[in-house]
C-alpha cells in the first residue's frame, strides 16, 4: 500500500487558488455536516478551541471521506504535539506564532525523520494505516504542508527569511494578533494592518512562496485570492453558525406584526 498523495500540498506548490474553512467546533459531526461542502481545504483549530487529540482524529476521519485537505493547527511550535498529530494522520501542520528562522527550523524539524528532523517514530499508525503504507517514511516528507504563522511586526518584517527555511510550503499571517501587536486589538480589517501584511506578502508571492490568511469577509476573501494569495479561509464554523441563528431569529423576529 502507498501513501496517498497530498493535494493541499502540491496545490500550493502549482499556485492554485485554495478556499478554506476554519474549524473550531471540536466535534465530528460538526466536520462531518461541513466536508462534504467541497473546500479545498479546512483547518482543524487546536490552539484557540478545547479540542484534544481524540476531537481531531474524530475530524480527521471525517474529512479522509471528503475531497477537503484537513490540517491542523497545533496549540505550539512543540516537536511532541506535532509527532502525535503526524502519527495520527494529519496531513499537515499549521504551526502558530512563528517568530524567527530558528523557531521556523525547529518547526520543520519536527515534522522530519532523522537525519533531516528530530520527528520520533513509530510503525503501526492511523498515519501508516497500522504498517501497510509501505512507502511511508521515504515520501512523507514531500507529502505533508508545513504552514508557518507570522502574528507580530517582527515577524513579519523577517517574512522572507523565515520562507526561506527548507521544508516550509507557505507562510500564514495572522491578522488578529498583527492587529493587536500593533495597537490595534480587536480591529484586524483595519487598513494599518493590511498594509503591514499587503506588501510583504506581496514580495512572498513575488518569490513563488504560497500566501494565507483567515478573513471572515468573503469579498475580501475573493480580493486577496485574486491578488496572488494562495490559500485563503473564508469564515470558521462557529462564525458561520452565530451569524445564521442571529440572521434567522431577526428576520422572523422583524417580520412580526
Amino acid at each position: 500500500m502507498k501513501l496517498a498523495t497530498n493535494a493541499f500540498t502540491h496545490a500550493l506548490a502549482a499556485g492554485d487558488k485554495q478556499v478554506g474553512l476554519w474549524i473550531s467546533l471540536c466535534s465530528n459531526f460538526v466536520a462531518e455536516v461541513t466536508a462534504p461542502a467541497g473546500y479545498d481545504w479546512a483547518l482543524i483549530d487546536m490552539e484557540h478551541s478545547p479540542n484534544d487529540y481524540f476531537s481531531v482524529l474524530g475530524q480527521l476521519q471525517a474529512f479522509a471521506a471528503s475531497d477537503t485537505t484537513a490540517i491542523v493547527r497545533v496549540e505550539w511550535n512543540d516537536t511532541v504535539a506535532v509527532k502525535r498529530l503526524l502519527d495520527l494522520g494529519a496531513p499537515g501542520i499549521l504551526f502558530p506564532m512563528i517568530q524567527s528562522v530558528q523557531e521556523a527550523t525547529q518547526a520543520v524539524a519536527a515534522t522530519r525523520y532523522p537525519p533531516h528532523g528530530v520527528r520520533g517514530v513509530s510503525g503501526a499508525t492511523r498515519a501508516t494505516k497500522f504498517g501497510r503504507v509501505s512507502d511511508y517514511t521515504a515520501r512523507v516528507a514531500d507529502e505533508t504542508t508545513v504552514l508557518l504563522q507570522l502574528e507580530t511586526r517582527a515577524a513579519v518584517e523577517q517574512a522572507e527569511a523565515i520562507a526561506d527555511v527548507d521544508g516550509v510550503n507557505g507562510i500564514f499571517f495572522g491578522p488578529a494578533d498583527i492587529a493587536a501587536d500593533i495597537g490595534k486589538l480587536g480591529k484586524p480589517m483595519d487598513p494599518e494592518v493590511w498594509a503591514l501584511i499587503k506588501p510583504a506578502a506581496q514580495k512572498l508571492i513575488a518569490k513563488g512562496v504560497p500566501v494565507g490568511t483567515l478573513v471572515l469577509d468573503p469579498a475580501f476573501a475573493t480580493e486577496l485570492l485574486n491578488e496572488g494569495f494562495t490559500f485563503v479561509a473564508c469564515g470558521t464554523d462557529a462564525s458561520l453558525l452565530a451569524k445564521a441563528s442571529d440572521h434567522l431569529l431577526a428576520t422572523v423576529k422583524g417580520g412580526l406584526s
